[in-house]
Protein backbone atom coordinates (compact mmCIF):
# COMPACT_ATOMS: atom_id res chain seq x y z
CA UNK A 1 0.00 0.00 0.00
CA UNK A 2 1.69 3.43 -1.15
CA UNK A 3 2.08 6.01 2.14
CA UNK A 4 -0.66 8.47 1.36
CA UNK A 5 1.15 12.13 2.01
CA UNK A 6 -0.68 14.94 3.39
CA UNK A 7 -0.65 18.42 2.35
CA UNK A 8 -0.46 19.13 -1.25
CA UNK A 9 3.74 19.24 -2.02
CA UNK A 10 5.02 16.22 -0.18
CA UNK A 11 8.77 16.91 -0.99
CA UNK A 12 10.65 14.99 -3.94
CA UNK A 13 14.60 14.62 -4.55
CA UNK A 14 15.12 14.87 -8.06
CA UNK A 15 19.34 16.28 -8.64
CA UNK A 16 19.42 18.54 -11.45
CA UNK A 17 22.98 19.71 -12.23
CA UNK A 18 22.48 23.23 -14.26
CA UNK A 19 26.34 22.84 -15.50
CA UNK A 20 26.10 19.82 -16.76
CA UNK A 21 25.77 19.20 -20.84
CA UNK A 22 22.16 17.86 -20.89
CA UNK A 23 19.05 19.67 -20.65
CA UNK A 24 17.19 20.50 -17.52
CA UNK A 25 13.97 18.36 -18.94
CA UNK A 26 16.28 16.11 -19.95
CA UNK A 27 17.44 15.45 -16.32
CA UNK A 28 13.85 16.06 -14.97
CA UNK A 29 12.31 13.50 -16.87
CA UNK A 30 15.43 10.89 -15.97
CA UNK A 31 15.32 11.80 -12.21
CA UNK A 32 11.49 11.01 -12.12
CA UNK A 33 11.94 7.82 -14.34
CA UNK A 34 14.94 6.53 -12.52
CA UNK A 35 12.63 7.15 -9.29
CA UNK A 36 9.98 5.04 -10.24
CA UNK A 37 12.30 2.49 -11.42
CA UNK A 38 14.43 1.75 -8.45
CA UNK A 39 11.58 1.67 -6.04
CA UNK A 40 11.92 5.45 -4.52
CA UNK A 41 8.55 6.44 -5.92
CA UNK A 42 5.86 3.16 -5.24
CA UNK A 43 2.92 2.31 -7.33
CA UNK A 44 0.06 4.68 -6.24
CA UNK A 45 2.17 6.92 -4.54
CA UNK A 46 1.62 10.37 -5.51
CA UNK A 47 3.71 13.14 -6.45
CA UNK A 48 3.87 17.21 -5.46
CA UNK A 49 1.98 19.33 -7.61
CA UNK A 50 3.41 20.57 -10.77
CA UNK A 51 3.61 23.66 -9.13
CA UNK A 52 5.35 22.98 -6.03
CA UNK A 53 7.68 20.91 -7.76
CA UNK A 54 8.86 23.68 -10.17
CA UNK A 55 9.11 25.52 -6.79
CA UNK A 56 11.45 23.09 -5.21
CA UNK A 57 13.82 22.57 -8.63
CA UNK A 58 13.57 26.16 -9.48
CA UNK A 59 12.04 25.85 -13.27
CA UNK A 60 9.24 26.65 -14.95
CA UNK A 61 5.80 25.16 -14.05
CA UNK A 62 5.34 24.47 -17.85
CA UNK A 63 8.33 22.63 -18.25
CA UNK A 64 7.37 19.88 -15.31
CA UNK A 65 4.09 20.01 -17.30
CA UNK A 66 5.65 18.79 -20.12
CA UNK A 67 7.58 16.40 -18.54
CA UNK A 68 4.59 15.00 -16.36
CA UNK A 69 2.90 14.83 -19.95
CA UNK A 70 5.81 12.35 -21.56
CA UNK A 71 6.07 9.79 -18.56
CA UNK A 72 1.90 9.72 -18.43
CA UNK A 73 2.39 8.87 -22.37
CA UNK A 74 5.10 6.36 -21.25
CA UNK A 75 3.04 4.50 -19.10
CA UNK A 76 5.12 5.83 -15.83
CA UNK A 77 2.45 7.82 -14.44
CA UNK A 78 -1.22 8.47 -14.25
CA UNK A 79 -3.52 11.93 -13.67
CA UNK A 80 -7.24 12.56 -13.52
CA UNK A 81 -8.78 15.65 -13.35
CA UNK A 82 -9.28 16.83 -9.86
CA UNK A 83 -6.61 14.30 -9.28
CA UNK A 84 -3.35 14.46 -8.10
CA UNK A 85 -0.54 13.11 -10.42
CA UNK A 86 0.43 8.97 -8.94
CA UNK A 87 2.59 7.12 -10.01
CA UNK A 88 1.00 4.11 -12.88
CA UNK A 89 0.17 0.79 -10.91
CA UNK A 90 1.97 -0.65 -14.29
CA UNK A 91 4.59 0.78 -14.33
CA UNK A 92 8.15 -0.62 -14.65
CA UNK A 93 9.86 -0.98 -11.01
CA UNK A 94 12.62 -2.77 -9.59
CA UNK A 95 11.96 -6.81 -9.05
CA UNK A 96 10.34 -7.80 -6.05
CA UNK A 97 12.08 -9.39 -3.71
CA UNK A 98 13.15 -12.50 -3.24
CA UNK A 99 10.43 -14.86 -2.18
CA UNK A 100 11.40 -16.73 1.75
CA UNK A 101 14.15 -19.19 0.81
CA UNK A 102 13.23 -23.17 1.37
CA UNK A 103 13.85 -23.71 5.31
CA UNK A 104 13.54 -20.54 6.40
CA UNK A 105 11.47 -20.18 9.83
CA UNK A 106 7.84 -21.18 9.64
CA UNK A 107 5.13 -18.39 10.82
CA UNK A 108 4.64 -18.48 14.15
CA UNK A 109 0.65 -18.05 14.67
CA UNK A 110 0.71 -18.22 18.39
CA UNK A 111 4.31 -17.07 20.10
CA UNK A 112 5.11 -17.62 24.08
CA UNK A 113 7.83 -15.32 23.64
CA UNK A 114 8.69 -14.19 26.95
CA UNK A 115 9.23 -10.65 28.44
CA UNK A 116 6.78 -9.17 25.81
CA UNK A 117 3.84 -7.11 27.78
CA UNK A 118 0.58 -6.84 26.37
CA UNK A 119 1.56 -4.76 23.65
CA UNK A 120 -2.38 -3.77 22.15
CA UNK A 121 -3.24 -2.41 26.06
CA UNK A 122 -0.51 0.27 25.79
CA UNK A 123 -2.75 3.22 27.23
CA UNK A 124 -2.79 5.64 24.18
CA UNK A 125 -5.54 7.67 25.11
CA UNK A 126 -4.32 8.61 28.40
CA UNK A 127 -0.62 9.13 27.37
CA UNK A 128 -1.77 10.95 24.18
CA UNK A 129 -3.53 13.39 26.62
CA UNK A 130 -0.23 13.57 29.12
CA UNK A 131 1.57 14.50 25.55
CA UNK A 132 -0.98 17.37 24.69
CA UNK A 133 -1.18 18.82 28.48
CA UNK A 134 2.90 18.74 28.49
CA UNK A 135 2.87 20.41 25.07
CA UNK A 136 0.70 23.16 26.42
CA UNK A 137 2.38 23.91 29.64
CA UNK A 138 6.37 23.23 29.51
CA UNK A 139 8.60 25.84 29.29
CA UNK A 140 10.31 27.02 26.21
CA UNK A 141 13.20 26.08 28.24
CA UNK A 142 12.08 22.34 28.90
CA UNK A 143 13.07 22.11 24.74
CA UNK A 144 16.56 22.67 25.53
CA UNK A 145 19.19 19.88 25.49
CA UNK A 146 18.55 19.84 29.48
CA UNK A 147 20.20 17.84 32.22
CA UNK A 148 22.09 15.00 31.12
CA UNK A 149 20.87 13.33 34.17
CA UNK A 150 17.06 13.59 33.01
CA UNK A 151 14.47 16.20 33.40
CA UNK A 152 14.09 16.76 37.01
CA UNK A 153 10.63 16.88 37.09
CA UNK A 154 10.69 13.11 36.52
CA UNK A 155 13.41 12.98 38.41
CA UNK A 156 11.47 14.19 41.39
CA UNK A 157 8.25 12.39 40.45
CA UNK A 158 10.11 8.68 40.03
CA UNK A 159 12.13 9.62 43.69
CA UNK A 160 8.60 10.14 45.30
CA UNK A 161 6.89 7.00 43.90
CA UNK A 162 10.08 4.36 44.20
CA UNK A 163 10.05 5.58 47.87
CA UNK A 164 6.25 4.90 48.07
CA UNK A 165 5.24 1.81 46.29
CA UNK A 166 9.28 0.21 46.06
CA UNK A 167 10.22 1.11 49.51
CA UNK A 168 13.64 2.28 47.55
CA UNK A 169 15.65 5.43 49.26
CA UNK A 170 15.39 7.51 46.15
CA UNK A 171 16.77 10.65 45.90
CA UNK A 172 16.35 12.93 42.76
CA UNK A 173 19.98 13.94 42.75
CA UNK A 174 20.90 10.45 42.52
CA UNK A 175 18.68 9.43 39.86
CA UNK A 176 20.03 8.43 36.24
CA UNK A 177 17.11 8.68 33.33
CA UNK A 178 18.63 6.23 30.91
CA UNK A 179 16.74 4.69 27.90
CA UNK A 180 16.36 1.41 29.04
CA UNK A 181 17.78 -1.63 30.93
CA UNK A 182 21.14 -2.13 28.11
CA UNK A 183 21.83 1.73 28.40
CA UNK A 184 21.75 1.39 32.43
CA UNK A 185 23.65 -1.72 32.85
CA UNK A 186 26.04 -0.63 30.52
CA UNK A 187 26.26 3.04 32.61
CA UNK A 188 26.63 1.01 36.04
CA UNK A 189 29.03 -1.58 35.27
CA UNK A 190 31.10 1.38 33.53
CA UNK A 191 31.00 3.14 36.63
CA UNK A 192 31.83 -0.06 38.57
CA UNK A 193 34.82 -0.61 36.29
CA UNK A 194 35.92 3.12 37.06
CA UNK A 195 36.26 1.90 41.19
CA UNK A 196 38.19 -1.16 40.45
CA UNK A 197 35.70 -3.50 40.00
CA UNK A 198 37.37 -6.02 37.54
CA UNK A 199 34.60 -8.71 37.35
CA UNK A 200 30.86 -8.83 37.71
CA UNK A 201 28.67 -11.67 38.71
CA UNK A 202 25.35 -12.44 36.51
CA UNK A 203 22.96 -15.28 37.87
CA UNK A 204 22.49 -18.84 36.18
CA UNK A 205 20.21 -19.24 34.55
CA UNK A 206 20.29 -15.72 34.09
CA UNK A 207 21.16 -12.65 31.14
CA UNK A 208 22.86 -14.17 27.92
CA UNK A 209 24.17 -11.06 25.28
CA UNK A 210 22.81 -8.76 27.62
CA UNK A 211 24.80 -9.23 30.45
CA UNK A 212 27.94 -9.88 28.43
CA UNK A 213 27.86 -7.08 25.88
CA UNK A 214 27.70 -4.83 29.17
CA UNK A 215 31.06 -6.40 30.69
CA UNK A 216 32.84 -6.85 27.39
CA UNK A 217 31.92 -2.66 26.95
CA UNK A 218 33.17 -2.28 30.42
CA UNK A 219 36.52 -4.18 30.56
CA UNK A 220 35.13 -6.52 33.28
CA UNK A 221 35.48 -10.41 33.67
CA UNK A 222 32.14 -12.13 33.99
CA UNK A 223 31.08 -15.02 36.13
CA UNK A 224 28.02 -17.34 36.81
CA UNK A 225 26.43 -17.85 40.22
CA UNK A 226 24.03 -20.21 39.85
CA UNK A 227 20.16 -20.01 41.59
CA UNK A 228 17.73 -22.30 43.52
CA UNK A 229 14.11 -22.09 44.26
CA UNK A 230 15.50 -19.18 47.21
CA UNK A 231 17.16 -16.86 44.08
CA UNK A 232 20.71 -16.28 44.04
CA UNK A 233 23.20 -18.79 45.94
CA UNK A 234 24.95 -15.90 48.06
CA UNK A 235 27.48 -18.44 49.13
CA UNK A 236 28.78 -18.95 45.88
CA UNK A 237 28.46 -15.24 44.82
CA UNK A 238 31.35 -15.04 47.78
CA UNK A 239 33.40 -17.64 46.48
CA UNK A 240 33.32 -16.15 43.13
CA UNK A 241 36.05 -12.91 43.27
CA UNK A 242 33.44 -10.86 42.06
CA UNK A 243 33.34 -7.51 43.10
CA UNK A 244 29.64 -7.15 41.80
CA UNK A 245 26.59 -8.81 40.90
CA UNK A 246 23.88 -8.31 38.82
CA UNK A 247 20.47 -9.68 40.44
CA UNK A 248 16.98 -9.78 39.26
CA UNK A 249 15.53 -10.36 43.30
CA UNK A 250 11.14 -9.11 42.50
CA UNK A 251 11.10 -12.03 40.07
CA UNK A 252 14.11 -13.49 38.51
CA UNK A 253 14.34 -14.03 34.98
CA UNK A 254 13.89 -16.52 33.95
CA UNK A 255 13.21 -19.03 36.38
CA UNK A 256 10.74 -16.67 38.37
CA UNK A 257 11.93 -17.15 41.55
CA UNK A 258 11.65 -14.63 44.26
CA UNK A 259 14.94 -13.96 46.39
CA UNK A 260 13.96 -14.98 50.06
CA UNK A 261 14.47 -12.49 53.10
CA UNK A 262 17.21 -14.31 54.18
CA UNK A 263 19.45 -14.04 50.60
CA UNK A 264 18.43 -10.89 50.65
CA UNK A 265 20.07 -10.33 54.21
CA UNK A 266 23.38 -12.30 53.08
CA UNK A 267 23.52 -10.36 49.49
CA UNK A 268 23.45 -6.82 51.63
CA UNK A 269 25.68 -8.16 53.97
CA UNK A 270 28.10 -9.70 51.70
CA UNK A 271 28.59 -6.03 50.24
CA UNK A 272 29.14 -4.06 53.06
CA UNK A 273 31.29 -6.84 54.35
CA UNK A 274 33.40 -7.65 50.93
CA UNK A 275 33.08 -3.53 49.46
CA UNK A 276 31.05 -4.75 46.89
CA UNK A 277 28.49 -3.28 44.66
CA UNK A 278 24.78 -4.80 43.97
CA UNK A 279 23.23 -3.83 40.86
CA UNK A 280 19.12 -4.86 40.98
CA UNK A 281 17.29 -5.11 38.12
CA UNK A 282 13.61 -3.99 39.47
CA UNK A 283 12.50 -6.54 36.59
CA UNK A 284 8.36 -7.71 37.28
CA UNK A 285 7.67 -5.49 40.38
CA UNK A 286 4.77 -3.93 39.31
CA UNK A 287 3.12 -7.27 38.67
CA UNK A 288 2.39 -9.78 41.58
CA UNK A 289 -0.47 -12.20 42.21
CA UNK A 290 -0.04 -15.00 44.62
CA UNK A 291 1.75 -13.00 47.57
CA UNK A 292 2.88 -9.31 49.03
CA UNK A 293 4.51 -7.03 47.36
CA UNK A 294 8.56 -7.43 48.13
CA UNK A 295 10.20 -4.33 48.24
CA UNK A 296 13.26 -3.10 46.39
CA UNK A 297 17.04 -4.14 47.83
CA UNK A 298 17.88 -0.91 47.50
CA UNK A 299 15.91 0.29 50.45
CA UNK A 300 18.20 -2.45 52.41
CA UNK A 301 21.63 -0.95 51.82
CA UNK A 302 21.22 2.27 49.42
CA UNK A 303 24.37 2.83 49.70
CA UNK A 304 26.00 -0.60 48.21
CA UNK A 305 23.30 -0.98 45.65
CA UNK A 306 22.67 0.55 41.90
CA UNK A 307 18.62 -0.26 41.23
CA UNK A 308 17.54 0.00 37.68
CA UNK A 309 14.01 -0.04 36.42
CA UNK A 310 12.26 0.82 33.47
CA UNK A 311 8.66 1.29 31.81
CA UNK A 312 8.89 -1.35 29.06
CA UNK A 313 7.23 -4.30 30.93
CA UNK A 314 4.73 -1.54 32.76
CA UNK A 315 3.92 0.23 29.74
CA UNK A 316 6.05 -0.82 26.19
CA UNK A 317 9.68 -1.16 24.98
CA UNK A 318 9.10 1.37 22.51
CA UNK A 319 9.30 4.37 25.06
CA UNK A 320 12.86 3.93 25.68
CA UNK A 321 12.48 5.22 28.82
CA UNK A 322 14.35 3.66 32.11
CA UNK A 323 16.36 4.77 35.51
CA UNK A 324 19.16 4.36 37.47
CA UNK A 325 18.89 4.72 41.55
CA UNK A 326 22.79 5.17 42.36
CA UNK A 327 24.65 5.27 45.75
CA UNK A 328 26.44 8.72 46.48
CA UNK A 329 29.74 7.57 45.45
CA UNK A 330 28.74 6.39 42.18
CA UNK A 331 25.81 8.78 40.88
CA UNK A 332 28.29 11.14 39.58
CA UNK A 333 30.16 8.52 37.56
CA UNK A 334 27.42 7.27 36.25
CA UNK A 335 25.71 11.06 35.08
CA UNK A 336 29.18 11.93 33.76
CA UNK A 337 28.58 8.72 31.58
CA UNK A 338 25.27 9.53 30.49
CA UNK A 339 26.80 12.93 29.44
CA UNK A 340 29.10 11.08 27.47
CA UNK A 341 27.05 8.50 25.76
CA UNK A 342 24.11 10.87 24.25
CA UNK A 343 23.65 13.82 26.55
CA UNK A 344 20.70 12.76 27.59
CA UNK A 345 17.60 10.78 27.00
CA UNK A 346 14.38 12.37 24.67
CA UNK A 347 13.16 15.15 27.00
CA UNK A 348 9.97 15.31 25.99
CA UNK A 349 9.18 11.82 26.69
CA UNK A 350 10.64 12.39 30.43
CA UNK A 351 8.06 14.78 31.06
CA UNK A 352 5.20 13.37 29.78
CA UNK A 353 6.03 10.11 32.38
CA UNK A 354 6.74 12.58 34.78
CA UNK A 355 2.79 13.66 33.79
CA UNK A 356 1.76 10.29 33.68
CA UNK A 357 2.98 8.89 36.94
CA UNK A 358 2.04 12.14 38.89
CA UNK A 359 -1.80 12.19 37.29
CA UNK A 360 -2.56 8.73 38.48
CA UNK A 361 -2.98 7.38 35.03
CA UNK A 362 -0.07 5.00 35.52
CA UNK A 363 -0.93 3.41 38.71
CA UNK A 364 -4.60 3.05 36.94
CA UNK A 365 -3.33 1.51 33.79
CA UNK A 366 -1.24 -1.05 36.41
CA UNK A 367 -4.29 -2.19 38.44
CA UNK A 368 -5.75 -2.43 35.08
CA UNK A 369 -2.85 -5.02 33.64
CA UNK A 370 -2.58 -6.93 36.79
CA UNK A 371 -5.93 -7.98 36.44
CA UNK A 372 -5.76 -8.49 32.94
CA UNK A 373 -2.37 -10.75 33.28
CA UNK A 374 -3.84 -12.67 35.94
CA UNK A 375 -7.07 -13.87 34.14
CA UNK A 376 -4.09 -14.31 31.19
CA UNK A 377 -1.98 -17.03 33.92
CA UNK A 378 -5.35 -18.18 34.74
CA UNK A 379 -6.10 -19.39 31.46
CA UNK A 380 -2.60 -21.12 31.19
CA UNK A 381 -2.77 -22.75 33.66
CA UNK A 382 -5.94 -24.79 33.61
CA UNK A 383 -5.29 -25.08 30.27
CA UNK A 384 -1.97 -27.03 31.15
CA UNK A 385 -3.60 -29.18 33.90
CA UNK A 386 -6.27 -30.22 31.74
CA UNK A 387 -4.22 -31.03 28.39
CA UNK A 388 -0.79 -32.14 29.99
CA UNK A 389 -1.21 -32.62 33.53
CA UNK A 390 2.41 -34.04 34.12
CA UNK A 391 3.86 -30.77 33.33
CA UNK A 392 4.64 -28.41 36.22
CA UNK A 393 4.45 -24.97 36.16
CA UNK A 394 6.58 -22.94 38.31
CA UNK A 395 7.84 -19.19 38.48
CA UNK A 396 3.90 -17.42 38.70
CA UNK A 397 4.04 -15.37 41.50
CA UNK A 398 4.97 -12.43 39.36
CA UNK A 399 5.52 -10.91 35.79
CA UNK A 400 3.70 -12.46 32.29
CA UNK A 401 5.63 -15.26 32.04
CA UNK A 402 5.94 -19.10 33.68
CA UNK A 403 8.27 -21.77 33.61
CA UNK A 404 7.55 -25.40 32.08
CA UNK A 405 8.63 -28.52 33.63
CA UNK A 406 8.47 -31.41 30.96
CA UNK A 407 7.96 -34.75 31.80
CA UNK A 408 10.46 -36.96 30.33
CA UNK A 409 10.63 -34.77 26.90
CA UNK A 410 13.84 -33.24 25.15
CA UNK A 411 13.34 -29.61 25.27
CA UNK A 412 14.55 -28.81 21.73
CA UNK A 413 12.74 -31.84 20.18
CA UNK A 414 9.28 -29.39 21.79
CA UNK A 415 10.65 -26.64 20.78
CA UNK A 416 10.90 -27.81 16.93
CA UNK A 417 8.42 -29.63 16.95
CA UNK A 418 6.04 -27.06 17.95
CA UNK A 419 7.49 -24.21 15.16
CA UNK A 420 6.97 -26.33 13.16
CA UNK A 421 2.47 -26.42 13.90
CA UNK A 422 3.23 -22.36 14.05
CA UNK A 423 3.76 -21.80 17.71
CA UNK A 424 6.44 -20.39 19.13
CA UNK A 425 7.93 -21.64 22.12
CA UNK A 426 11.34 -20.92 23.98
CA UNK A 427 13.91 -23.41 26.35
CA UNK A 428 15.45 -22.86 29.23
CA UNK A 429 18.95 -24.10 28.26
CA UNK A 430 19.28 -20.78 26.04
CA UNK A 431 19.41 -18.79 29.70
CA UNK A 432 22.17 -21.05 31.08
CA UNK A 433 25.86 -20.79 30.64
CA UNK A 434 26.40 -23.99 29.81
CA UNK A 435 23.21 -23.91 27.41
CA UNK A 436 22.62 -27.32 29.48
CA UNK A 437 18.74 -28.91 27.67
CA UNK A 438 18.32 -30.73 31.14
CA UNK A 439 16.46 -30.29 33.46
CA UNK A 440 14.35 -30.18 29.72
CA UNK A 441 11.87 -26.61 30.45
CA UNK A 442 9.97 -23.97 28.59
CA UNK A 443 9.96 -20.46 29.78
CA UNK A 444 6.67 -19.59 28.68
CA UNK A 445 5.73 -15.69 28.06
CA UNK A 446 1.74 -14.88 27.72
CA UNK A 447 2.00 -11.32 28.20
CA UNK A 448 1.35 -10.60 25.17
CA UNK A 449 -1.44 -13.18 24.08
CA UNK A 450 -5.16 -13.14 23.75
CA UNK A 451 -6.69 -15.60 26.40
CA UNK A 452 -8.00 -17.16 23.07
CA UNK A 453 -4.53 -17.51 21.50
CA UNK A 454 -2.91 -19.15 24.70
CA UNK A 455 -6.13 -21.89 25.10
CA UNK A 456 -5.37 -22.29 20.94
CA UNK A 457 -1.34 -22.88 21.10
CA UNK A 458 -1.74 -24.71 23.73
CA UNK A 459 -4.38 -27.21 22.51
CA UNK A 460 -2.19 -27.48 19.50
CA UNK A 461 1.35 -28.89 21.00
CA UNK A 462 -0.65 -30.58 24.06
CA UNK A 463 0.78 -34.01 22.60
CA UNK A 464 4.02 -32.96 22.72
CA UNK A 465 4.17 -32.54 25.97
CA UNK A 466 3.33 -35.99 27.06
CA UNK A 467 6.24 -38.09 28.16
CA UNK A 468 7.01 -40.96 25.60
Amino acid sequence: MPIEWTGSGPELLIPIDRDGPDLLRTQLERGLREAIRNGRLRPGERLPSTRELAKSLGVSRGMVVDCIDQLQAEGYLVARGGSATRVADTAPTKPAPPARPAGAAPRLEVDFRPAVPDLASFPRADWARAVAEVCRSAPNAAFDYGDPRGAEPLRTVLAGYLSRVRGAAADPGRTVVCTGFSQGLNLALAALAGRGVDRVAFEDPGYDETGRIAAELAGIGVVRVPVDEHGLRVDELAASGAGAVVVTPAHQWPTGVVLSPARRRALTDWAARTGGWVVEDDYDAEFRYDRDPVGAVQGLAPDRVITIGTVSKSLAPTLRLGWLLCPADLAGAVADGKARTDRGSPGLDQLVLARFLESGRFDRHLRRMRRAYAAKREVLVHTLAAAAPAVTLTGLAAGFHAVAELPGVAEADVVERAAARGIGLYGMSGQRSTADPDPPQLVLGFGNLSETAIRTGLHRITDLLHPR
